[in-house]
């Protein structure tokens, strides 16, 4: 049984308690080896898998992994508190208040009187008030703005590569570097495609490398262009790959070597009318 003393204080509110059980674990007199060792850089990989992990609860509407991975991502917002509280830099209750004042700066149909007819004027309005912000900070003497692509290049370094290359192509796209068509977007996909099959035919893998990476930015494209979404588009694609997988190894007995590819394409094609059937049938 753990000792009574090294327990954190019970606190009611409950955020307040993790703020506690955190500090318990940063405690360098009998905190956690692992915990102490921690950064901001250190846990920038955590960040991104629990709120890749957090998408990926969403998306299978499945609210005990939901409840669970939020609070996974909630600790790292606490962690990186307690990190700059220890430096006296910020505390949780300096991020709370930020984000509540920006809210209601930001929301002034709702905490103003203003008006705000649909989705579409609220978003110019914080568009709007984002920008005259930005202007405020320069007038104070705050450095001036930076040209786009260095505001880009800071917006997207934390990000995965495919949501890193749509928001380049949404902020390029409403500066005025955009292609006058859909039409315009498909030619550079088959320019890219041919591209990267010279690439890839020369031998040469770091230039075939880049022409591959052209053809994901210019599918990104493509993606903004019809309103969807590349993320969810593969995410729901490694989802489907995995189900006819499983069911191809199960018909195998799990033993794959030896296979040919006429055998493995004849289970996957079967696999894929299994879940075709399933998912139209009454009971489903």
């Amino acid at each position: 049984m753990a000792d009574p003393q090294t327990q954190p204080p019970h606190h009611p509110d409950p955020i307040r308690q993790l703020e506690a059980v955190v500090a318990r674990l940063r405690d360098p007199s009998g905190g956690c080896p692992w915990d102490l060792e921690q950064t901001h850089a250190s846990l920038v990989p955590y960040v991104l898998e629990e709120a890749h992990e957090v998408a990926d609860a969403i998306q299978h509407g499945d609210d005990r992994h939901l409840k669970e991975e939020l609070g996974d991502l909630l600790l790292q917002v606490v962690l990186h508190a307690r990190i700059a509280q220890e430096e006296q830099r910020f505390d949780l209750n300096a991020i709370a208040e930020s984000i509540s004042d920006k809210l209601i700066r930001r929301h002034p149909h709702v905490f103003a009187g203003a008006e705000a007819a649909d989705s579409a004027a609220v978003k110019a309005t914080w568009d709007a008030i984002k920008a005259a912000e930005r202007a405020e900070q320069t007038a104070d003497g705050a450095p001036s703005r930076s040209p786009l692509s260095d505001q880009l290049a800071g917006k997207v370094r934390g990000q995965p590569a495919m949501a890193g290359a749509m928001t380049i192509s949404k902020k390029a796209a409403k500066a005025g570097f955009e292609w006058d068509d859909l039409a315009g977007v498909w030619d550079k996909v088959h320019e890219e495609l041919d591209e990267l099959k010279e690439a890839v035919a020369s031998g040469d893998r770091a230039h075939a490398q880049e022409e591959l990476g052209d053809v994901l930015f210019t599918l990104v494209n493509v993606a903004r262009w019809c309103g969807i979404d590349p993320e969810a588009g593969l995410a729901g694609t490694n989802r489907r790959f995995l189900d006819r997988f499983s069911r191809v190894e199960a018909a195998l007995g799990g033993d794959l070597q030896g296979r040919g590819i006429q055998e493995l394409e004849r289970l996957w094609q079967q696999a894929k009318a299994q879940i075709r059937a399933e998912a139209n049938s009454p009971a489903s």
